[in-house]
């Protein structure tokens, strides 16, 4: 009896260890025995996890020396599991192969079980923890991180998703779902070098500056995660803190230089400058949007489209001083009571009003609208003029009727469009109205809105047309 009572008991335990064994979130261990066995078994077959890096020209598939620090858990276990789409469209040897092979498969546990292995064994120590602060990532880092992806050539090599499309060249891995996939403090490690890892990879960085390569990897985080939570600095502490008494002397020590000590535009520097200085004496500051006030002025005018000559003041004068001098112009200017007094002839009163804008080229000139003008395109066109266009709904410039006597037109000079003139807009080809939207007007206010969708800036030109009065 007692033989039967410990068959019983052996036999109850050995059942035991095996649903132990098939349970999907088994952990093998502290020595890691099962993971050791598929890296030996499967892995290193096409990876490497030990020694020095090599050129990926030479490599079956990405070394896996700092998968511990490379790549998120989660995304690691989905990847083993078979619950991602490939990364190298085009296989990892690009020059031998043209059709990804299928990346083995393995058990939920058995993928825990590899990334504990990973955790422990394969960190990198080059990587600091807490190099990147994703909390502080803005839209304008990602917008301008978009922009320095773009102009340091890693679009040549990496697909990334753009407006609900895939762009870019499949030879390198995909990137438009990196947020979800790298560790961001070893992403920033490898853009800062990217040859520690993978020589002969990502030589176009080599000349970008650490903001830049800051705002690139802020955009490739948020790849993949529709609900980012960007961070807001007008919502901060400086912000809170803000002086009107010390805005004030920020004021006359940098920004009178161009737009006078009164706002009038009227600086020392205004003299040598195309185009001139906005005037801050005619814009009402407390009804423009905070989000655009601090990108011109910490970013510089680019930042929102407007003339290079505005200079990027973060280095100079900090948060802290971008706050005050916000203040400042918020209690300072109140903007002109009546913009028919206002430089410019009422900024708009005037129906044909010369330009010297750049004719379109003749592919561009010749575009015809190709979105049917109705009801619902010109409502969306509404929408977008109103209150959704960026960096800046047009309203704030060319004022609700579309006459040009927007709360920021009073400060532009020549002043903006009047897009009610009949006599001026029938001579205004669609295309040269897309062109100039896209690509904004040199020597005026008028920035560039070139990331709006075609089809939105289609249905901007059938409000803006909708506007015209015979005159």
């Amino acid at each position: 009896m007692l033989n039967v009572r410990i068959r019983m008991v052996v036999g109850s335990a050995a059942l035991m260890l095996v649903g132990l064994m098939s349970s999907p979130q088994l952990s093998f261990g502290s020595d890691h025995t099962r993971a050791k066995e598929l890296i030996q078994q499967t892995c290193v077959q096409c990876h490497r996890l030990e020694g020095q890096p090599d050129s990926r020209f030479k490599l079956h598939a990405p070394d896996l020396m700092w998968a511990g620090s490379k790549y998120q858990r989660s995304w690691l276990i989905r990847w083993l599991t078979g619950k991602e789409a490939p990364l190298y469209a085009k296989g990892y040897m690009w020059d031998l192969t043209t059709v990804p092979s299928k990346h083995p498969m393995v058990t939920e546990s058995e993928a825990n079980a590899l990334a504990d292995y990973f955790a422990e064994h394969n960190k990198d120590p080059r990587v600091t923890i807490g190099a990147f602060d994703l909390s502080k990532v803005t839209k304008f880092d990602v917008k301008f991180g978009a922009a320095a992806f773009k102009a340091h050539a890693c679009l040549g090599c990496h697909t990334i998703e753009e407006n609900g499309k895939l762009i870019g060249g499949p030879q390198s891995a995909a990137l438009q779902k990196s947020g979800q996939r790298y560790d961001k403090d070893w992403l920033f490690r490898f853009g800062l070098n990217p040859q520690d890892f993978t020589p002969h990879s990502g030589e176009f960085l080599a000349d970008a500056t650490e903001p830049q390569l800051r705002a690139v990897i802020g955009y490739l985080m948020v790849q993949g995660v529709p609900d980012f939570q960007y961070y807001e600095p007008w919502t901060s502490r400086e912000f809170e803190m803000a002086s009107v008494d010390r805005g004030k002397v920020v004021y006359r020590e940098y920004c009178s230089q161009c737009h006078g000590p009164t706002g009038k535009g009227d600086g020392p520097a205004a003299s040598g400058l195309e185009p001139k200085p906005a005037i801050h004496a005619n814009i009402p500051f407390e009804k423009l949007p905070i989000e655009y006030l601090y990108n011109v002025i910490n970013h510089g005018g680019p930042a929102v489209g407007k003339s290079p000559n505005m200079p990027y003041w973060n280095l100079t004068i900090g948060q802290q001083g971008v706050a005050d001098v916000i203040a400042y112009l918020k209690v300072t200017f109140k903007g002109v009571p009546d913009l028919a007094t206002a430089p410019g002839d009422g900024q708009g009163s005037a129906c044909v009003q010369p330009r010297k804008t750049a004719k379109a080229p003749g592919d561009s000139l010749s575009k015809a609208n190709p979105v049917p003008a109705s009801a619902g395109s010109i409502q969306a066109g509404k929408e977008l003029f109103l209150r959704t266009a960026q960096p800046v709904a047009c309203v704030m410039c060319h004022g609700e009727q579309g006459d040009g006597k927007g709360v920021m037109g009073a400060a532009l000079m020549p002043p903006p469009r009047n897009f009610t003139c009949g006599a001026m807009m029938k001579d205004l080809p669609d295309g040269q109205l897309f062109w100039i939207i896209k690509n904004g007007s040199p020597g005026t206010g008028m920035m560039p809105f070139g990331t709006l969708p075609d089809e939105q800036v289609w249905q901007l030109i059938h409000y803006i047309r909708s506007l015209a009065k015979e005159k």
